[in-house]
């Protein structure tokens, strides 16, 4: 992968901002530690492609497969079968793994501070850029918020449940309230876990947010296609 595919994936939640919807980031997502299976026997594969025709820019796919079910052929399923940039979500130590997110054709790469030192962290910052990934920097406290401001990510998350308990807690929006003003410049900011109604939407963006990450609401709702309009919509019918 070239270096011409940095920076994909945040120019289009910038885009989608800029024609005045909420960019709601749909999470691929087999099983929820908290709520357990998603799919109910829908293909994800088919509902990545659905999510983008109605109008999603962006999607996020986890691959992790002993909690949540994923697995990395998923992502390489999607990302070859839909034309906007793809999000690896996966608990990323190494270089190895960064290596083989590029192999799997996703565009960025999620970035946990809570699971890796300062030192590695960086790193794999850096080493991402040079493989042509765009790091999706995440934080949940303001400590990691303060290191993660060192960085100058372009992406970054505010994971409002805790991801080292696998988000098994009530987490909301009351921490991207908390966090966001902490914001860096020149930083797209995404609330991420805990949205589940277009008021949660509401809430983050007050606070801050740019663009909201959903999972379990999205795929829990009765008619997918609707929910996900309707936080698209959010900030339209306050």
């Amino acid at each position: 992968m070239s270096l011409k595919s940095i920076d994909t994936f945040s120019a289009a939640i910038a885009a989608e901002k800029a024609r005045g919807r909420v960019p709601v980031i749909p999470d691929i997502k087999c099983i929820s530690p908290k709520e357990g299976d998603l799919l109910r026997g829908r293909d994800p594969v088919q509902v990545a492609a659905d999510l983008v025709s109605w109008g999603a820019p962006v999607l996020s796919v986890v691959t992790e497969q002993t909690h949540f079910g994923g697995r990395p052929k998923l992502l390489q399923s999607i990302a070859a079968s839909v034309t906007v940039p793809v999000l690896r979500k996966d608990f990323i130590r190494d270089v190895a793994g960064l290596h083989e997110t590029v192999d799997l054709g996703a565009s960025a790469v999620l970035l946990i501070a809570a699971i890796v030192d300062e030192k590695t962290l960086a790193m794999l910052y850096e080493q991402a850029l040079h493989l042509g990934l765009e790091p999706f920097v995440e934080i949940h406290t303001a400590e990691e918020m303060a290191f993660a401001k060192t960085l100058r990510p372009r992406l970054l998350g505010i994971n409002n449940r805790n991801i080292v308990s696998l988000e098994l807690d009530n987490g909301g929006t009351e921490r991207t309230q908390r966090l966001a003003e902490e914001k860096p410049k020149d930083t797209l900011l995404i609330s991420e876990s805990g949205i589940l109604s277009a008021e949660d939407v509401r809430q983050a963006v007050h606070a801050g947010a740019d663009a909201v990450l959903v999972g379990t609401a999205l795929w829990q709702a009765p008619d997918m296609r609707s929910m996900y309009r309707e936080l698209q919509e959010a900030i339209h019918h306050e």
